[in-house]
Order: structure tokens, then sequence, then C-alpha cells
């Protein structure tokens, strides 16, 4: 398969299988997607959301039931998995441990017939690339998480493929450990200049390190966008809820001009950001914890009661109560259990849809 390609496209992609009551369920419904060449693109969204199955169907390891992946002018659904050439990184990195990390590196391009000084140059360059050279002779044993995440990637990369499919490549690193390997990744997309899709229920790895993201649930995709679009607008209620608006309430809509719409409950008024048609009647608000500031004036001024405090050191997390509904804040400063204070939130962070159905 060619290394340089511009496209890859899918067309309508899907993935259904038989449960044990001998009922189709749709694994991947109808995915439309172009990536270009040198683009970092993440499927994000939950578990049992089709992301997997996405991966799995354009690296050859899942047939689709409908569609067709092209890549440039070459349909390749129809090829197996070795013929499409694509590097891919599991989440349980799948080393073989009874051979040191350079014959794990250089696998792939011994099975492919090259010569073994040549296997032996390119598997170096490859771990130059990750930062491992010096562990050439150890085993993967000897290795911590982080390093055999590398071999990993070192062993996807080496046969120069047209594209690197990673799923969920740090869930079984800590904390530290998988902030480290995002740059470690991002740096080495560039480097290589090829394409990379990258599988991920953390959101917080999808908006630092992809240049698109595409957001799934129940096997259909919710919104495609780059990490800012995503985060500032969010396409609807279930991507707002799983990029991090936790306080979803319901209001009555007074109106909309020019897309600031005007929210009632009781006698609390305030001012949001419709996105799309919304009303007339009620309408949902979401809200992100970070976006409140403690104010006393000023639009979309209101006060609360302290329910819960986390505390979170430079900031803590409040479980607070409005006359509109319960909300979570995320401020700087002290506040106790009980403690009345006075918030504030921009309007264009209040976004309006339509209500949610309950």
């Amino acid at each position: 398969m060619k290394q340089n390609f511009q496209t890859l496209r899918l067309a309508a992609v899907s993935r259904s299988f038989t449960n044990a009551e001998g009922q189709a369920v749709a694994a991947l419904k109808g995915l439309d997607l172009d990536v270009r060449r040198g683009e970092f693109i993440a499927l994000l969204g939950p578990s049992g959301c089709g992301k997997s199955t996405a991966l799995n169907c354009i690296a050859g390891l899942n047939a689709l039931s409908d569609g067709a992946i092209w890549l440039d002018d070459a349909r390749i659904d129809v090829l197996p998995p070795e013929k499409r050439g694509f590097g891919m990184v599991f989440q349980n990195y799948a080393l073989f441990p009874h051979m040191s990390v350079l014959d794990n590196v250089g696998f792939g391009l011994k099975m492919r017939g090259h010569p073994r000084r040549v296997v032996e140059q390119r598997a170096r360059a490859a771990l130059e690339l990750v930062q491992l050279v010096g562990h050439e002779r150890k085993l993967p044993g000897q290795l911590s998480g982080g390093q055999q995440q590398r071999v990993a990637i070192a062993r996807a990369i080496v046969i120069e493929p047209p594209l690197v499919l990673m799923d969920e490549p740090l869930s079984n690193l800590d904390t530290k450990l998988r902030i480290e390997m995002r740059a470690e990744i991002r740096r080495i997309h560039g480097e290589l200049e090829r394409a990379t899709i990258y599988v991920t229920h953390d959101q917080d790895e999808a908006l630092s390190m992809a240049d698109r993201i595409v957001v799934m649930r129940e096997g259909a995709v919710q919104q495609v966008g780059t990490p800012r679009q995503v985060y500032e607008r969010p396409s609807n209620l279930h991507v707002a809820r799983f990029i991090g608006y936790r306080n979803v309430v319901t209001f009555s809509l007074g109106g909309v001009i020019d897309g600031r719409a005007t929210l009632r409950a009781g006698d609390t008024e305030l001012r949001g950001t419709a996105l799309g048609p919304v009303g007339p009647g009620r309408v949902s608000a979401a809200m992100r914890p970070d976006d409140f500031e403690r104010a006393n004036e000023g639009e979309n001024c209101f006060r609360v009661e302290v329910d819960t405090v986390e505390y979170g050191g430079r900031e803590s997390l409040l479980k607070v109560r409005a006359a509109f509904g319960a909300l979570y804040v995320r401020i700087a400063g002290e506040a106790a259990v009980g403690d009345t204070l006075s918030l504030r939130i921009a309007p264009d962070r209040v976004l309006v849809y339509p209500e949610e159905a309950h």
C-alpha cells in the first residue's frame, strides 16, 4: 500500500453482529469520515459507542456489513489486514515476552522478508525516534509500562505505514505517565508526517492531542470538529455532557434574539446562547462547573447555598442549590457547607438546547 496517501475515506461504514438472542445489533452505523495525510484524529466516546469497532474495521480486523473504505482511489476494505499495511498499537501492548526489544520492533519487517541488516537498521532508527536507545537487548518484562508502550509504538511505525491506528494505548498507565506519553505520541506523529487515528474515552486526551475529534454514541457520530469546536460548542446534550458540561437544567424559554436566549425558572432569569433551533416552551441549559465565578453583580448573577465541598487545592468542587436547581461549581477560595454565595456565569457559557427527553 502506498505510503504518501492524501485521503483515507470512510463511506457509510457499518458493522452489525448477532447477539445471543439471534437479533441483529448495529455496532457501527453509517460512519462517514475523511482523514487527511498528516492529520491526528481522535475517536472519542464511552465504552460500547463503536469507536474500537470503527478502528478494527479500518485495520481489517472486522469485516464491514455495509459501506466502503478508500485510500485515495484504491478501495481497501476488500483487502486482508496484512495487505493494508497499517501500523497498530493495542491497549495491552501485545509484545512478545521472550523476544528482545530490538527483535520485537523488527518483527514486522522480518515477516515482510527484509534482510537482517535492514531490519536491525530500521528497528534501531525507530527506537531512537521513541527515545529508547540503550534498551535494545532488554526483554519487555524488564521495562516500565511507559517504555513498553514506546516499544509498541516503535513496532507500529517501523514498517513505515501510511496510517497508524491506536486503540486506548494509554489506559493502563498512571496519570503522570499518561500525560507524558500524550506529548510523546504527538511528537512522534509530527515527525512521521503520517495520519494517526486514536481511540480514547478520555476527553482530556482527545482535546490535547487531536486535530479533529469524532464524538460517538451507540455506533453513530454525534459531532466532528476541532477540539475548540467540540469543547466550546457541543452539537447536542450528549456531547455536552461527555465533554464536561455536568450541569443540565430545565428552563422556560422567554425568547431568542440573534442567538441569545432568555431563560426563566421561577423568579430567576438568565441569558444563554442557543445552539440551533430551540423552543417554544421548555429548554435545557448546559453549564460547565469551571465556568462559574464569584460575583455580586452583573448579568447572570444569582445566589446559591453550598451543600457539599470537595477540596481540590487551589480550587474546590461545590454542590450548590440555586432557585432553579442543583449545580456543580468549581471555584477558587474558601467555602463551607451552609455558606451563601453569589455566582455569575457568562451568557456564552450557558448553552441552550431543546429540552432533554426523560
